[in-house]
């Protein structure tokens, strides 16, 4: 049984590091879209370069995720998350040395696996190590230190980018594995599940990461009409294919298909869908518009996104015990419509615009809209299945919201009808952003009408959060197994 004690020297130093090397991949998750048009200016890139600077990331991150989360329980979690540290450290000294966008783009991929291992990792090791009367304080801790960093990450990002410049956003991330390795390695205890373990899923992970790519080119690409194009669409929706029937034959898949039995995890996850593709589009199309169009310094446009993630740290914790009260399907209605509506708000934020009167309103509904919607999300996707089941239900979950948003990102500008010039161009990229938004919109109230039809009241006797405080805008908060002592 674990047995470290919250209050002891080792109890704070395991929660020391564990904040520390998931801050890592969650800062990076925000802040690079406000480095974005620094990035494009000084490397010379085009929009495609953009898009796929926050994409390589996303793919490698979503499509492997669960895979890390399974190597940490049998080769041991400290091992893993301390691999991950190290690779997301190794990737970004390579991001902050890049001479091109093609460099750029092929570090981002690979911090993406650095991620996907150090980030289940981190709630593991705390789920594994603290005595059980500590563990959900400690798990509490780790997620509201987490809102924290995320919170305050682009404003650090918009600061370093109008300071010592954009390569200081990956370079940061070295000296802070310095710091969080020699802490790990001395005072969290090994971990692994001593349980038979079956073969890992190699193959699902591969194929789902080569459809996740493959598509995304295809839908980056998809204004130059040539026949690589083509052939990749043909190529990626074949790798998803025969990924769902790999999944399906597979004694012990990645991804279990029966899984989805349950109407109400995958109502749920159609509804993550649609969410968190508009908050990708969302996100990624403001911190340029705020800089292209508005002509916000790095700092204003990193400063000027604060009040959704404030938002989130100050009041999710309160909407999960709301949501337990009413049920999960009013707030998976109302939060969908109110981010909405923020969408149209939107419109007015051109050249020259006034953030108290044209910015700050639109973002504090949006903020209010996420703080209604995440935390229900999560908790429904948890009381969705067996508790046996919940981790793999977080991580499924959690990997199709970064799967949304890489795939809003590759599609928003196409659809939008954004040139591969247009972020050079203030005109051309506003008239696109304002084309944008209402699609943005759209989706969310499909997502809003999809939780209205089918998300019901979940048992009285279901699993709850552990994780109650989050401000990530790229997903919603990984959940790991529930461990007993």
């Amino acid at each position: 049984m674990p047995d470290v004690r919250l209050a002891s020297p080792q109890g704070k130093w395991i929660l020391f590091t564990t904040i520390l090397g998931s801050s890592m991949a969650l800062l990076d998750s925000t802040v690079v879209n406000v480095a974005l048009p620094r990035i494009g200016r000084d490397l010379g890139a085009s929009l495609a370069s953009l898009q796929w600077t926050v994409n390589a990331y996303m793919v490698t991150l979503a499509g492997l995720i669960l895979l890390g989360g399974s190597l940490g329980d049998r080769y041991g979690r400290r091992k893993i998350f301390v691999l991950g540290v190290v690779w997301f450290a190794a990737a970004s000294l390579l991001c902050g040395l890049s001479l091109g966008p093609g460099m750029l783009i092929a570090a981002r991929a690979l911090q993406g696996v650095g991620g996907a291992l150090l980030t289940p990792g981190s709630l593991a090791i705390i789920q594994s190590s603290f005595h059980p009367d500590d563990r959900s304080r400690a798990v509490g801790l780790w997620s509201g230190f987490g809102g924290i960093g995320a919170a305050v990450g682009p404003f650090v990002g918009g600061w370093l980018v109008a300071g010592p410049g954009w390569r200081w956003v990956f370079l940061l991330n070295v000296p802070l594995a310095l710091l969080c390795v020699p802490v790990a390695l001395r005072h969290v205890p090994e971990s692994r599940d001593g349980g038979k373990h079956a073969r890992f899923d190699v193959l699902g992970a591969a194929l789902g990461a080569l459809a996740l790519a493959l598509v995304t080119y295809a839908l980056i690409q998809a204004r130059t009409g040539t026949v690589v194009v083509t052939l990749s669409a043909v190529a990626g929706l074949a790798a998803a294919v025969a990924f769902v029937l790999v999944e399906r034959h597979r004694p012990d898949p990645m991804l279990p298909p029966d899984i989805f039995a349950s109407r109400q995890f995958t109502a749920v996850n159609l509804v993550t869908l649609c969410v968190y593709a508009a908050f990708g589009g969302f996100f990624f199309l403001t911190a340029l518009q705020l800089q292209v169009v508005a002509g916000y310094s790095p700092l204003a446009a990193g400063t000027a996104l604060l009040p959704t993630t404030a938002l989130m740290l100050l009041f999710s914790a309160r909407s999960g015990a709301l949501a337990d009260r009413t049920g999960p399907r009013l707030p998976l209605t109302v939060g969908p419509l109110l981010c909405a509506v923020a969408l149209l708000l939107m419109l007015r934020v051109g050249k020259d615009a006034d953030y108290l009167t044209d910015v700050l309103p639109a973002l504090l509904v949006m903020g209010t809209g996420m703080v209604t919607l995440v935390a229900p999300l999560t908790a429904t996707v948890l009381a969705s299945v067996d508790t046996a089941r919940a981790g793999l239900a977080s991580g499924i979950n959690n990997a199709a919201a970064r799967a949304a948003g890489l795939i809003a990102v590759a599609a928003l500008p196409l659809l939008a009808g954004m040139g591969p010039e247009a972020y050079r161009v203030p005109a051309a990229f506003d008239a696109a952003f304002r084309r944008a938004m209402p699609i943005c919109a759209g989706v969310l109230l499909l997502g809003a009408a999809l939780a209205f039809t089918l998300v019901r009241r979940p048992g009285p006797d279901c699993r709850h959060p552990e994780c109650h405080v989050h401000c990530c805008v790229t997903a919603p908060p990984l959940e790991g197994e529930r461990r007993r002592g």
